[in-house]
C-alpha cells in the first residue's frame, strides 16, 4: 500500500471545493450586504486612476475595453450572486470613470504653451487674486487676437506695479515672457502643470513694466475679493492671513513661516474650507433660526420648525461654498451637508459611510480630476476615518451620551477627540507622505486645543466682527479674533519646534500609493473581522517608503539644481538657489535640514566654471561627478579628458559628443526627454519625470521644426 500511487480528485471534488469557496464569499457578501454599495466610487475612481496611469490613448482604449469584456464575461456567468453583480457594476463603473476623465481632458482642458516666448500681449482681465504674502497679484487673462497664445494665460504682477483701473473685464496690455506651466521639477515633486491643464491655464509669466490700461474695469471687485480685502486691513500682523482664510478660504496672506508652522504641526486644515467650518457655520445658523423661531408661541406649535431650520442651513452652506470659491473640500463639506440636513428634516440618521460615498461619487463625476489631488484624499479619507470609527459598535458604546459626573463627561469627550484625531491622523499619513513626503505626527494632540479655539472662539468671533462692522463697532471684535488667532498661531509654532513633529520619508511610487490605498479603503469600508485583511498593506507600504534608500542625486528638470546626498547631509550646487527650489530638493529627498553648497564640501574641487565630486554609494563604492557651473566655453583638451575620468557629468547646457563619462551624461538634450530625476547609486536607479510615450495632454512638445531644402537653381 506504502507504493501504491495516490488518489487524486476528479473533477467534480474540484468543482464542489471550488463552489463551496464561492458559497463562502457569497455568504461573507450577504453579512456585508450594507456596505456593499459604498465601493461605487471606488469602482468610478479606479477608471480615473486608471487613465492617469496609463501613458496613451491605445492604452486607455485597451483598458475600456478590457474592463467592459469583464462586465460581459461576468454578465453571462450562471447564478444571481453578489459577487458577479459587484464584478459587472464594478467593471462599467470602471470604464465610465476612464471615459468620464478622457472626455473631460479632451473637451475643457487648455494645451500648455510650446516653449518660453517673450510677447507683448492685449488681454481681457478674468480675474484677479491678491497674493500679499508675496507682494503681488495675480491675473488671469484672455489673450486677444493672439492665435499662438493659449486661451488663458496667469500673470503675476508685483504689487507696485499694479495700474490703477485693474479688474475684472479691463483690458491691459503688457510685456511679459510667457513659459508653459511647469511640470514636477524632480520625481515626486508637485505637478504644476496637470493642474494647470484641468483649470484651463496654458502658459504662465511675470508681467514686466509698464503695464497700460485700455480699458479700466467696470465691475465691482468680486464679494469674496472685497471681504479678503477688508479682513486684511483690520487684523495686524500675522493672524491678518489666517482671519482671511477662515473666511474666504483664498491663503495668499498667510507668511511661509507660519503656513510651514500649521503644516508640521497637522493644523494646516484648518487653513482650507472644509468640513470643520461648513458644519461650524450650519450647526450655528440651525440653531439661532430655532431658538429666534421658538420665541413665537404660533411657530413653536404650528410650524415645522426642523425642516425651516434645515432650509435655513442649507441656503447659508450654499451661499458659503460659493463665497469660498468651491474647492473641492468645501463642495464635499456642502454636499455632504445637504444630505445631512435631509436626512434631519426627514428625521432619520443621516450621518453615515453611505452619505459620504455619495458625496464622493458626485465630487467624481463632476470633477474626475480631482482624485489625484490631495485635497479629495485627504478630505474624504479623514471623514470615512471618522464615521467608520463612530459607527464601530465598541466607539459608540464608549462615546454614548450618559449621566455621570462633569469632570467624567470632560475626560470622556477629550478622550474621543483624542481617539479621533489619532485614528485621522493614522490614516492620512500615507496620503500626505505619498504628496508632500512628510507627515504630521503630534497633529492629534494639536487638534485638541486647535479645534475647539477655532471652532468656538475664532470663527464666532470673526462673524461677530464682521456683522459689527455695518455699523462701524467691529474693532473690539477684531482684536478679540487678532488675539484668538495668536494663540493658535503659537501653538502650531510650538509643535512645530519638536523634532518629533513630522515623519520624513523620500518619492512614494504610485503603485506602492494605490496598494496603501486599497488596503485602507478595505478596513474603513467593510465591517466584519475579514475588514482587517487590508492592514498588512498599509502597514508593509508605509514601511517600505520609511526604509527605502533615499535618492543620492536629484536633478531639476532645468538641469541648473542638483543636490547630492553626502554623509554630513545633503549639498545643492548653486547656493544662491532660492527657497521653493531649496524646499523641493529637500522634501524630495526626504530630508530636513538646510543644504550647504556643493563647494563647500571638502570631497569636492571647485572652480568657477566646473566642480568635481566623489561620493560614496552605501555599497562602499566611490563615484565621480562632474558638474558645469557656468554658461563659458571650457577647453576641449580639458575637459574630455575629465569627461573620461568621470562616472557621472551633468550640465545644464548641450553637452558635446565627445563628452563620454563611464557611466551617464546629463545634459539638456537628455533631461528635455526625461524631465527631473532621482538617481540612486548604489542599485543604479534613475527616476524621471516624464515616462517614455506619455501622452497626457498637459505635457508641452516643442513643435519639430521641418528642414526645408533649398530650391534648385534653374
Amino acid at each position: 500500500m506504502a507504493f501504491e500511487p495516490r488518489q487524486t480528485p476528479h473533477d467534480g471534488s474540484v468543482r464542489t471545493a471550488v463552489g463551496r469557496r464561492f458559497a463562502a464569499i457569497e455568504a461573507w457578501l450577504e453579512t456585508e450586504r450594507e456596505q456593499v454599495a459604498l465601493w461605487a466610487p471606488v469602482g468610478i475612481g479606479a477608471g480615473i486612476a486608471a487613465w492617469f496611469l496609463l501613458l496613451d490613448p491605445a492604452q486607455w482604449l485597451a483598458f475600456c475595453c478590457g474592463a467592459l469584456g469583464l462586465a460581459c464575461l461576468t454578465a453571462m456567468l450562471p447564478g444571481h450572486g453578489r459577487l458577479r453583480h459587484m464584478l459587472m457594476i464594478g467593471a462599467l463603473l470602471a470604464t465610465m470613470g476612464c471615459l468620464l476623465i478622457w472626455a473631460k481632458a479632451v473637451m475643457l482642458g487648455e494645451p500648455p504653451l510650446a516653449r518660453p516666448v517673450f510677447v507683448r500681449v492685449t488681454a481681457e482681465v478674468r480675474s484677479v487674486r491678491a497674493v500679499p504674502a508675496q507682494d503681488m497679484v495675480r491675473a488671469t487673462l484672455r489673450p486677444i487676437d493672439a492665435p499662438t497664445l493659449p486661451r488663458t494665460i496667469r500673470v503675476n504682477i508685483a504689487t507696485d506695479d499694479v495700474p490703477h483701473g485693474l479688474g475684472e473685464g479691463a483690458i491691459i496690455r503688457l510685456r511679459t515672457r510667457l513659459m508653459p506651466p511647469a511640470p514636477p521639477a524632480v520625481p515626486g515633486a508637485y505637478d504644476f502643470a496637470a493642474r494647470a491643464y484641468s483649470q484651463g491655464i496654458g502658459a504662465t509669466g511675470k508681467a514686466l513694466r509698464p503695464i497700460e490700461v485700455q480699458r479700466p474695469s467696470q465691475e465691482a471687485p468680486p464679494l469674496r475679493a472685497r471681504l479678503f480685502a477688508h479682513i486684511v486691513a483690520q487684523v495686524d500682523g500675522p493672524a491678518e492671513g489666517i482671519a482671511a482664510a477662515l473666511a474666504t478660504g483664498d491663503q495668499g496672506a498667510i507668511a511661509e513661516p507660519d503656513a510651514e508652522a500649521m503644516r508640521r504641526s497637522g493644523l494646516a486644515h484648518l487653513l482650507s474650507i472644509s468640513g470643520l467650518h461648513v458644519t461650524a457655520l450650519i450647526g450655528a445658523t440651525i440653531f439661532l433660526l430655532m431658538r429666534l423661531m421658538a420665541l413665537s408661541r404660533r411657530a413653536a406649535l404650528d410650524w415645522p420648525l426642523m425642516l425651516i431650520a434645515a432650509a435655513g442651513g442649507a441656503l447659508v452652506g450654499i451661499g458659503y461654498t460659493w463665497l469660498t470659491g468651491a474647492e473641492v473640500p468645501t463642495v464635499r463639506s456642502c454636499i455632504a451637508a445637504l444630505l445631512v440636513l435631509g436626512g434631519l428634516a426627514l428625521g432619520r440618521d443621516a450621518i453615515t459611510l453611505r452619505l459620504v460615498a455619495s458625496g464622493a461619487l458626485l465630487v467624481l463625476i463632476l470633477w474626475p480630476e480631482a482624485l489625484v489631488g490631495p485635497s479629495f484624499q485627504m478630505s474624504f479619507a479623514a471623514v470615512t476615518a471618522i464615521v467608520a470609527l463612530a459607527e464601530h459598535p465598541r466607539f459608540r458604546a464608549f462615546a454614548a451620551a450618559r449621566d455621570e459626573a462633569w469632570p467624567r463627561k470632560i475626560g470622556r469627550g477629550l478622550a474621543v477627540t483624542l481617539a479621533t484625531g489619532i485614528v485621522v491622523e493614522l490614516v492620512l499619513m500615507p496620503i500626505a507622505l505619498f504628496h508632500f513626503h512628510k507627515a504630521g505626527m503630534l497633529g492629534a494632540f494639536a487638534n485638541l486645543i486647535a479645534i475647539p479655539l477655532t471652532t468656538f472662539v475664532v470663527m464666532p468671533l470673526e462673524v461677530l466682527a464682521l456683522l459689527f462692522d455695518l455699523i462701524g463697532l467691529g474693532a473690539p471684535f477684531w482684536w478679540l479674533t487678532g488675539q484668538a488667532l495668536g494663540l493658535l498661531l503659537w501653538i502650531a509654532h510650538g509643535v512645530a519646534a519638536s523634532p518629533m513633529a513630522t515623519l520624513l520619508a523620500p518619492a512614494m511610487r504610485p503603485a506602492l500609493f494605490g496598494c496603501v490605498i486599497l488596503g485602507l479603503l478595505w478596513c474603513l469600508l467593510w465591517r466584519s473581522r475579514l475588514r482587517w485583511l487590508g492592514l498588512p498593506p498599509v502597514v508593509g507600504g508605509v514601511a517600505l517608503v520609511l526604509l527605502a534608500p533615499p535618492p543620492d542625486l536629484l536633478v531639476t528638470g532645468d538641469g541648473r539644481h542638483v543636490a547630492v546626498r553626502t554623509s554630513a547631509g545633503m549639498a545643492i550646487l548653486r547656493d544662491r538657489a532660492g527657497d521653493y527650489v531649496r524646499d523641493t530638493l529637500s522634501e524630495s529627498a526626504g530630508y530636513e535640514g538646510e543644504l550647504d553648497a556643493i563647494a563647500d564640501l571638502p570631497e569636492a574641487r571647485c572652480s568657477s566654471d566646473l566642480c568635481a565630486l566623489r561620493l560614496k554609494d552605501g555599497g562602499g563604492r566611490t563615484w565621480r561627478l562632474l558638474l558645469t557651473r557656468s554658461d563659458m566655453l571650457i577647453d576641449r583638451t580639458a575637459f574630455q579628458k575629465d569627461c573620461a575620468a568621470a562616472d557621472i557629468v551633468l550640465s545644464d547646457r548641450r553637452l558635446p559628443r565627445w563628452c563620454q563619462p563611464r557611466w551617464i551624461k546629463i545634459d539638456r538634450w537628455l533631461l528635455a526627454r526625461t524631465g527631473g530625476l532621482a538617481i540612486t547609486l548604489k542599485k543604479g536607479e534613475v527616476h524621471t519625470v516624464h515616462r517614455p510615450g506619455d501622452a497626457h495632454p498637459w505635457i508641452a512638445r516643442p513643435p519639430v521644426r521641418k528642414r526645408t531644402r533649398p530650391a534648385p537653381q534653374l
